[in-house]
């Protein structure tokens, strides 16, 4: 509204007859509008066409029923018929078409309101005022519904990040979405660590250094302290550091730029969580403001989950580590190498194992995963390989000690289902017997360029059924038994068989050493897995 009270706005006035539209331009000027002529139906679409590609679409079309190429209601039809010019509300005028009928043919073809001229000029004046007011409030309502879109969008790629540095490049980006401009976005680690994003559209030079890191993360911490919730502020320089955001294109003065800040923490002690845009954003209006808030909060609520699992995930792989020795004890007449690789930091912590243990009848190879992705399956896998150990040390039957295990998890962990191969090689004798639990059977892989797995199969454990009885080899002083986790062949989409003749053919071709076949196999199969991965090789070397 302008200063005196009266509309804003610009006018299309389409009329064929000078006088007539010359005097409606006259009466809406008056009330202080803007006002654009056009003698035709022809000449409109040109103008609004042109002010289309420019961005200033008139607010009202005001259009006479009895235009000389179109008529007012066919070109009302196509005015909403294009999604260029459908919002632009319509008002039709006539004099000589004024039956309830007109009337009703207007408001069909999508107009907003009809008038019969001549009428008052205040009448006029009222109707053009009451159709755009109203025409404005709808573009609020749905640039407001575009606003809570976006932010509902945004919300829920934050909520999808899987650790916290995806977790402030989601909220730096949706933040630029909010405010069509560059943001960065925030979070504090408990151990003092700060993970950061920046939007794309931020276009710095360079790189802010840890100096201004350091200068942020004590600002938010001031700000925050002893606060919960959402808060909003400025932070001029040189209190916000310079590097993070250009300075004011207009400016010219090249200078540091204060920010517009959104903190939030969802609880006391958690971890508080800053979305900073440049205080010359153009987006930067209270609404603006308050969706950024709302992100702020969701942020800060998906920080904490992500932070306790990003704690939970350390806690799983010390233990994990700490029960997996990186060498296995040799026992004579044998070698035994193994390779343990984790999954990436972004995936959840697995459940792997392996274990070469001597016993009465010679040594005692496991290898081994917990069904389940969490600290539990972790834990439970220190159980398995621990109670493993003890069983060992007064039996030799690889069934028999499957069984016991299956009777352990079955009692302390009945939920739990585990898969475990196990074999008792004789190193004098090369006499071996597989116990197998669900698992990937050992590949026996000879010097001549065979490799054939065992046909050793069993239920997992933890389910109390039946063991079959041991699958028995003999092992030649050529031959290498190996053994994996699915970790390494398993690829989503791709049918197990298919990996596992993959990694027999890789291992049949493989350097004829130990060490080399476990090396080789890494270097085909272990790049970029979702899960842990873990390979046994035992070989026999007499009595040297």
């Amino acid at each position: 509204m302008s200063a005196n009270g009266k509309a804003d706005t610009t006018i299309l006035v389409v009329d064929d007859t000078a006088a007539s539209r010359y005097a409606l331009g006259a009466v809406l000027r008056r009330d202080g509008h803007r006002v654009i002529l056009a003698a035709s139906a022809g000449e409109a679409l040109v103008e609004l066409d042109a002010r289309h590609r420019a961005g200033d679409l008139p607010d009202v079309a005001l259009i006479d029923v009895g235009l000389p190429d179109m008529s007012g209601f066919e070109l009302c039809r196509r005015l909403k018929e294009s999604p260029r010019t459908a919002l632009v509300p319509v008002v039709h005028f006539s004099a000589a078409r004024v039956a309830p009928a007109d009337r009703c043919r207007g408001l069909d073809a999508g107009g907003e309101a009809y008038l019969t001229v001549p009428a008052e000029p205040e009448e006029i004046q009222a109707v053009v005022r009451a159709v755009a007011r109203g025409a404005r409030h709808r573009s609020d309502a749905e640039a407001q519904a575009g606003h809570l879109t976006r932010l509902a969008e945004t919300i829920l790629d934050v909520q999808s990040a899987r650790c916290p540095r995806e977790l402030a490049d989601a909220a730096a980006a949706g933040t630029d979405r909010l405010t069509h401009g560059p943001a960065a976005a925030f979070i504090l680690g408990d151990d003092g660590a700060m993970h950061r994003g920046l939007s794309r559209r931020r276009a710095s030079a360079s790189l802010p250094d840890d100096g201004a890191h350091e200068a942020v993360a004590r600002l938010v911490l001031r700000i925050m302290s002893g606060h919960v919730g959402v808060r909003s502020t400025f932070a001029p320089a040189p209190l916000w550091p310079p590097g993070f955001f250009q300075p004011e294109p207009s400016s010219g003065t090249g200078g540091p730029e204060g920010a517009r800040l959104a903190l939030a923490r969802s609880r006391e002690g958690s971890a508080p969580v800053c979305l900073a845009t440049p205080s010359y954003a153009r987006g930067n209006s209270p609404d603006t403001g308050r969706l950024v808030g709302r992100l702020a909060h969701a942020t800060a609520l998906a920080a904490e989950r992500l932070l306790m699992y990003e704690m939970e995930r350390h806690i799983a792989l010390t233990l994990q580590r700490s029960f997996l020795p990186a060498h296995v004890p040799q026992v004579p007449g044998t070698e035994v190498v193994v390779r343990y690789e984790p999954a990436s930091s972004d995936t959840e912590i697995g459940g792997d194992f392996y274990a070469a243990l001597p016993t009465s009848a010679g040594v005692l190879t496991a290898i081994g995963d917990v069904v389940g992705h969490s600290l539990g399956a972790a834990t439970v896998m220190v159980e398995v390989r621990h109670a493993l150990r003890a069983y060992c040390v007064d039996e030799s039957d690889p069934r028999v000690l499957a069984h016991r295990l299956d009777k352990m998890l079955q009692r302390y962990h009945p939920d739990v289902t585990a898969t475990l191969c196990l074999a008792v090689v004789d190193p004098a004798t090369g006499r071996t017997r597989v116990s197998n639990a669900g698992h990937i059977p050992p590949l026996i892989v000879s010097d001549s360029g065979d490799a054939t797995y065992l046909e050793a199969c069993g239920p997992l454990l933890g389910l109390g059924l039946d063991r079959p009885e041991p699958t028995e080899v003999l092992l030649r002083p050529t031959d290498r038994l190996l053994m994996v986790t699915d970790g390494l062949i398993e690829t989503r989409g791709v049918d197990l068989a298919v990996s596992m003749e993959q990694l027999r053919t890789a291992a049949a071709n493989a350097p004829r050493s130990v060490t080399a076949l476990c090396d080789t196999l890494l270097a085909c199969f272990g790049h970029d897995r979702d899960d842990d991965i873990a390979l046994l090789v035992l070989g026999l070397t007499g009595n040297r």
